[in-house]
């Protein structure tokens, strides 16, 4: 379907017209993609690392144990950072502050409407944290082009009306504007960082649709009718 946002209005300078046009395409998800955490604390770097690695292999081995194929799990981001100190109001010695080691897996899976019991399954693992799920679109790049397309078609009928309304005739386009696809291919779900040690079914609700929309604006010369 195309959803139409008129903007058109003439230019102060004669024998130009410029519009904005609007354009919208919407497509069924193909995959979704869980992001969990595997966090640890040590007092040095090492340890914590060496800490984190332990356990991020313990996790692996606990997802294909309910059926979640390796090649499925990826590594979205790792960081080590140091744990802030517990601020004292007394003068009692501090102790040294010690590191966090943090591993985000991104879990992808093309069963959307199973989402909700995978995420059940992932979260009564433990030794993880749940942090959000995003649903995303394979033909993202086909889906952003056919919204952009039907944004220019949307101009030309808005200038088209607008020349004959004023008996005049579309000429030679003097510029386009790309105002950009918004969607990009994913509806993300962000949600507050969880744990669970016995989860059922978690009640998500996956989009039936992902949405992208175009925007773009166009000026064509006006010339007299022949």
């Amino acid at each position: 379907f195309l959803a139409l946002a008129p903007q058109a209005r003439a230019e102060d300078r004669a024998g130009v017209v410029a519009v904005t046009g609007s354009g919208s395409i919407e497509r069924a998800p193909d995959y979704a993609q869980i992001h969990v955490t595997v966090t640890t604390a040590a007092p040095q770097v090492p340890e914590a690392v060496d800490a984190n690695n332990a356990r991020t292999q313990e996790v692996l081995a606990r997802l294909e144990a309910i059926g979640v194929a390796r090649e499925d799990i990826t590594t979205a981001s790792f960081q080590v950072y140091a744990t802030p100190e517990n601020r004292r109001l007394d003068d009692a010695p501090r102790p040294e502050p010690g590191f966090t080691a943090e591993h985000r897996l991104r879990i992808e899976s093309r069963d959307i409407d199973g989402i909700g019991a995978l995420t059940g399954d992932i979260l009564a693992l433990g030794a993880l944290t749940f942090q959000s799920i995003s649903f995303h679109l394979d033909s993202s790049q086909e889906a952003e082009e056919e919204a952009l397309r039907r944004a220019v078609a949307d101009a030309r009928r808005q200038a088209e009306i607008l020349a004959d309304a004023t008996g005049e005739r579309l000429g030679t386009v003097r510029m386009i504007g790309d105002s950009g696809v918004s969607g990009r291919g994913f509806q993300a779900q962000p949600m507050s960082a969880m744990r669970m040690e016995g989860a059922s079914a978690v009640p998500i609700v996956p989009p039936t649709s992902l949405r992208f929309e175009a925007q773009v604006r166009i000026e064509w010369e006006l010339g007299p009718r022949s």
